[in-house]
């Protein structure tokens, strides 16, 4: 299978694809990298207040690398795309765009998140579009230790009192569907596995699903049966909670996008 060395590379029918791929991660990335950011001063013990802050600063970090190769492709600069942008326009999934919750509830959807980061990465650390497979290998390194704080988080608190187990099982119960629509299947799918770029979402929520099963039974939790995944984020639908998050992230951004900082 061809290899592209650059985004100049790509064949012009598997372009909008990779495009559509770049938007969907890099939005996860801005967005779950602000709603950690709340509990910057308000976590429930120093040391987590500084984890979740330094694995906002990352999560962050890799939507401007995403945002960067899309421009690099021909769309807006990084911080045009971060901030310029109305909500209809995004394509993060509704489980970044939820409030933060209580602590099990966030603790929870970034298990699930980072999971699914770790499965897709893996993924595209093969892929035939070099820049694309070169930074996902980058990103892995710091993603393993947010999914190793994930993991750590729902077997320590599912397993502590019974409290704690029912404020978890609680939270997943909400999350799941919603992390379900990381993986909605979009119109990108067949051309970004067809030249190689990366895996179908099937693919990728079946892999996801293998690795999720094990961390949350070390803490006692289990997914109901057929459970509806939550889908639109990838099509523009989203709740409202993103239109209030983006009111308050755009704010100064939007009183003068031409001011240089």
């Amino acid at each position: 299978m061809n290899r592209f060395e650059t985004a100049k590379d790509l064949p012009a029918m598997v372009r909008p694809a990779v495009v559509d791929l770049l938007f969907r991660m890099a939005d996860d990335e801005l967005i779950i990298g602000h709603r950690n950011s709340e509990w910057t001063g308000h976590a429930p013990i120093l040391e987590e207040d500084i984890a979740f802050s330094s694995m906002a600063q990352d999560e962050m970090g890799h939507a401007r690398a995403y945002y960067e190769m899309l421009h690099e492709l021909g769309e807006a600069d990084p911080d045009t795309l971060a901030f310029g942008r109305k909500p209809r326009q995004y394509r993060c999934a509704s489980l970044v765009s939820l409030p933060k919750g209580d602590w099990a509830f966030s603790v929870v959807r970034q298990f699930l998140y980072d999971t699914s980061e770790s499965v897709r990465l893996a993924a595209l650390s093969e892929s035939t579009f070099v820049p694309l497979a070169q930074l996902a290998r980058k990103l892995r390194g710091e993603e393993k230790y947010h999914l190793m704080h994930g993991r750590s988080w729902v077997a320590r608190l599912g397993s502590a009192t019974e409290e704690s187990r029912k404020r978890m099982q609680t939270a997943l119960a909400t999350c799941y569907p919603h992390a379900l629509g990381l993986f909605e299947p979009t119109e990108a799918d067949e051309p970004v596995a067809q030249y190689g770029i990366g895996l179908r979402e099937r693919e990728l929520k079946a892999q996801w699903e293998s690795a999720v099963v094990p961390g949350l039974q070390a803490g006692g939790l289990s997914v109901a049966d057929n459970v509806l995944p939550v889908y639109g984020g990838r099509v523009g639908r989203h709740p409202a909670a993103l239109t209030e998050l983006l009111d308050g992230m755009q704010l100064v951004y939007n009183i003068d996008p031409t001011a240089k900082w």
